[in-house]
């Protein structure tokens, strides 16, 4: 993983959501609605819709917007028409793409995220197509500025159970653990840092960089225009979108 800066992809994805308030919370409230039906509305009895609340506030999610959304989650008898579905491609220069969806109508997105692809120089695949890159993870980033003794970090997250620590990027640090421990490691690391972006999917096993830059930027106008998609809830990819890729 040396060399790929995940500074930059966070830099980019935080932008776009702040020219996107209305949207980013609405994704929320689908993840909410969605971890409500699986776990309940208590936050301190249902670890994913807790997860979900923390990364909602962490995007600047009013308290309310939350609570209306729980509340609303917790009356809603549509709530288990909404689908988790995943899709799998390539974009622009063999970069591996996984797109995460909530939909009532899998048809419907699954026509919307094709014609993106085939739009914007992809190709959707089939199951399996793109996932083998990738390994279920979670990731915990804390930045660097607020790191007195890099050491002591290191020696919490070890403890609390995490796999490994990335220390590759100059400006942050990511946290990386199993699946099982992602909740004892994130709790841990947030009793002593604030964590810029936490998440349990999928991580790339490779990172990838483009020297062509229209192919980077006709992948970039692909994963903007996912993410302007109503029903996309999260998109992954193993593009090393370093400073040479920004030009």
């Amino acid at each position: 993983m040396a060399g790929h800066s995940k500074w930059n992809n966070i830099k980019n994805r935080k932008a776009a959501a702040d020219n996107k308030r209305g949207k980013i919370f609405s994704k929320f409230g689908k993840e909410i609605q969605i971890a409500v039906r699986e776990g309940g509305p208590d936050p301190e009895q249902n670890s994913r819709l807790r997860d979900i609340i923390t990364r909602a506030k962490s995007s600047n999610m009013p308290n309310d917007n939350i609570q209306r959304s729980i509340d609303k989650a917790s009356g809603d008898a549509d709530g288990g028409q909404l689908m988790d579905i995943q899709y799998e491609g390539y974009g622009p220069g063999g970069i591996a793409v996984i797109v995460r969806a909530l939909s009532e109508n899998r048809n419907r997105t699954a026509g919307e995220v094709r014609h993106i692809f085939d739009k914007y120089g992809g190709n959707l695949g089939t199951d399996g197509s793109a996932s083998f890159l990738f390994e279920r993870k979670g990731s915990i980033i804390v930045e660097r500025d607020q790191i007195d003794d890099e050491d002591e970090l290191i020696m919490l997250a070890l403890e609390a159970g995490a796999e490994d620590i990335d220390l590759d990027d100059e400006h942050i640090v990511d946290i990386l653990t199993a699946p099982e421990d992602y909740e004892a490691v994130t709790k841990a690391i947030s009793e002593a840092y604030t964590i810029l972006e936490q998440n349990l999917g999928p991580v790339p096993l490779t990172w990838n960089k483009i020297s062509d830059p229209a192919q980077a930027e006709q992948l970039q106008n692909l994963i903007d225009k996912l993410e302007d998609n109503d029903d996309v809830q999260d998109i992954y990819h193993n593009w090393d979108q370093d400073e040479e890729d920004e030009s």
